[in-house]
């Protein structure tokens, strides 16, 4: 997603800025949330949580986060294990590309930056699987840069303050509000107090985000292409790898479409054909 360049004209009035401060910073004080990616600024830690979270909720991340952080505590031991591995400690987060992407995230970073991850855009979007959401909310959480992004309840937030009717108001729209009203100084809880009184709007008034342009409904799992990803993985971290001919079996699907599931996992670098056979990395 492209944001708009910093320009002189701000959208709002200092009035209006100080009002939408206090009103998110008083919420903040009285509910704020407690997550253990919270509690931290270390790089590696954030990195972990904003993928996680990038496609699964809260609750299930704060199941899978301490015992991933416990079992790799840092670039170095995430780089060093084995993919099955990082697979089985994944599972229950589904998108396992996210893990892959990760695992490569901590190879590059332990070999090209000395196990540090970089601080500058450039850099971390350069990294698998990173966009420029995630690396403006890695700037913002663990280096406490003003950088600028907008995630599901930040967008909900801003589209019930400032766009109480209207459809379809795009992104574009909504970060020069985002940029106007960010706390500088303090960019990490700003963010997070904009987060937390996003997730309470939800319960308020749950449909705002339908009249953003991006949103979507998400594709039904059962029966779709995820799902017979996830039963791959599953099956495979078990047997540790099976013939092809007996695949489709192995995790209930047509012959053709797992083969061609298969494919593209293997093109991914998910999985690792060897002649009539398919194992993890």
């Amino acid at each position: 997603m492209e944001y708009p360049a910093d320009t002189d004209t701000c959208p709002l009035s200092s009035e209006e800025i100080a009002r939408v401060r206090e009103a998110v910073y008083s919420h903040y004080r009285k509910y704020r949330r407690r997550f253990p990616w919270r509690e931290t600024t270390d790089p590696y830690c954030i990195l972990v949580s904003e993928v996680m979270l990038q496609q699964t909720g809260v609750e299930r991340v704060m199941v899978h986060y301490p015992p991933f952080i416990s079992s790799f505590p840092g670039f170095s031991p995430l780089a060093e294990a084995p993919l099955a591995e990082v697979l089985r400690a994944w599972k229950g987060l589904g998108y396992n590309r996210r893990a892959l992407n990760l695992h490569k995230t901590a190879r590059i970073v332990t070999d090209r930056h000395g196990g540090i991850l970089p601080a500058e855009e450039k850099d971390l979007l350069s990294l698998p699987g990173i966009g420029k959401a995630t690396a403006a909310s890695i700037r913002a959480f663990a280096y406490n840069m003003p950088s600028v992004f907008v995630e599901t309840n930040i967008r909900r937030l801003f589209l019930h303050w400032f766009f109480p009717v209207g459809e379809r108001i795009p992104d574009s729209t909504i970060i020069p509000l985002v940029r106007a009203t960010l706390d500088r100084e303090n960019p990490a809880d700003w963010y997070y107090a904009l987060m937390d009184f996003g997730a309470h709007l939800r319960s308020v008034v749950p449909d705002t985000n339908r009249r953003s342009a991006h949103y979507h409904r998400q594709a039904p799992f059962r029966g779709s292409d995820r799902e017979i990803r996830g039963r791959i993985i599953s099956v495979l971290l078990h047997s540790g790898r099976l013939d092809q001919s007996n695949l489709p079996a192995a995790v209930m699907a047509e012959g053709n479409r797992v083969r061609a599931i298969c494919d593209r996992m293997a093109e991914e670098g998910l999985i690792v054909r060897e002649g009539e056979w398919f194992r993890l990395p």
